[in-house]
C-alpha cells in the first residue's frame, strides 16, 4: 500500500485543485451512494493526512475518510488549470510512483464516462477525480474522524515534528515487540511502510529482531529524524529514494529503481556496503530486506 509520504501528496493535490469549491460528488458503482449524497453540493473545505489515512474536510462539518490500502489510487483529469499527478495510489495499482499526463486537453468538456469500478468521482468546474479500489471510503462526523486521528501514532510528516519525537520515542521505547514490527504498527508511528521500515532500519544500522524497549533512547532519536528526513524527500520527490549519492555505484546514472534502495527488493544481491547477501524473512505477514552484515546483533548502535 502506499506509504506516508504518498498520502500527502494526494492531500496536497486535492487541496490544490478542490480547495474552496463546491463539489459534485457520486458513486459511479454505487458502493459509496449514501455517502457521496452527504457531500455533494458541499465545499471542501482542506484536504489532509495523517499517515496513510486521507482526511478531507467538507462544509456541513463532514469529512471524508479514505484509507487507499493495497490496491486503492485516485485518477485525475481536467482542464490547463487543473495540475499535478495523474495518478497517486497504491503500487499494486500504479506502480512505486506516481504517473503524470504532460500533454493538458485542448478542451475540457467534463469529465469521461467512468472507467471500471469508480467507487467515488469528485467533479468541479475545471476537473475530476476518481477513486477506485479503497479499503475505506466513509463519511464521519469531526468527533468521529479525531477519534480516528487519536487511535494513530505520531506522523513523521506532522507539522510538530519536536513531539512527534517525544511520542515515538515514548511509544517504540516502550513495547516489547521487534523494531522492524513496530516500525509497521500505525498506533506507534503513523505513515511508515515496507519500504521505509527497511531502509530506516538499514540506514541506522539496526537489528531488526532487536526489540523496541532495548533500543537506546539517542538510537531512536537519531532514526526518528531520519525517517522524518526520508519521508520529506518523498513527497518533495514523489518517490522513495534512500540511497546516498556516495553510496550508488554509478553516482550519475538514473536511481529509479536500480539505485534507489539498499535493502528493499534486492534479497541476494551484495549489500551497497559491505557486500553481504541481501537478507529476505516473513515478519508479521510481510516480506523484510534487511543486511546481516550492517545490521547484525553485534553492529547495533550503542
Amino acid at each position: 500500500m502506499p506509504e506516508g509520504h504518498s498520502v500527502h501528496r494526494l492531500a496536497r493535490q486535492l487541496d490544490d485543485v478542490f480547495a474552496g469549491q463546491v463539489l459534485q460528488v457520486s458513486s459511479p458503482q454505487g458502493r459509496f451512494a449514501a455517502g457521496a449524497a452527504l457531500l455533494d453540493g458541499h465545499e471542501l473545505l482542506e484536504a489532509t493526512a495523517h499517515g496513510k489515512q486521507l482526511f478531507a474536510r467538507f462544509s456541513g462539518e463532514r469529512i471524508l475518510r479514505v484509507h487507499l490500502g493495497l490496491y486503492g489510487a485516485f485518477g485525475f483529469g481536467g482542464d490547463q488549470t487543473f495540475r499535478g499527478a495523474s495518478s497517486i495510489g497504491a503500487p499494486r495499482r500504479i506502480g512505486e510512483k506516481e504517473a503524470y499526463d504532460d500533454e493538458a486537453p485542448a478542451a475540457y468538456d467534463g469529465p469521461p464516462a467512468p472507467v471500471g469500478q469508480v467507487r467515488m468521482r469528485l467533479v468541479s468546474a475545471h476537473g475530476w477525480a476518481d477513486l477506485r479500489g479503497p479499503s475505506v471510503c466513509e463519511v464521519l462526523t469531526i468527533p468521529e474522524a479525531e477519534a480516528v486521528r487519536w487511535r494513530l501514532g505520531p506522523d513523521p510528516l506532522g507539522a510538530d515534528t519536536a513531539a512527534g519525537e517525544e511520542e515515538f520515542v515514548g511509544r517504540i521505547g516502550a513495547t516489547g515487540t521487534v523494531i522492524a514490527a513496530a516500525l509497521m504498527n500505525q498506533s506507534l508511528i503513523a505513515g511508515v511502510g515496507n519500504i521505509y521500515r527497511a531502509e530506516a532500519l538499514f540506514r541506522a544500522g539496526l537489528d531488526p529482531w532487536m526489540r523496541g524497549r532495548d533500543v537506546p533512547v539517542p538510537a531512536l532519536r537519531a532514526l526518528w529524524a531520519d525517517i522524518c528526513a526520508m519521508m520529506a524527500d518523498g513527497v518533495r520527490d514523489g518517490r522513495i529514494i534512500t540511497t546516498r549519492v556516495r553510496d550508488r555505484s554509478d553516482p550519475e546514472a538514473p536511481v529509479w529503481p536500480d539505485h534507489a534502495y539498499y535493502t528493499y527488493q534486492r534479497q541476494g544481491r551484495p549489500c551497497l556496503i559491505c557486500g553481504t547477501p541481501i537478507g529476505l524473512a516473513e515478519l508479521a505477514a510481510r516480506k523484510l530486506y534487511w543486511c546481516p552484515g550492517c545490521q547484525a546483533p553485534t553492529r547495533r548502535v550503542p
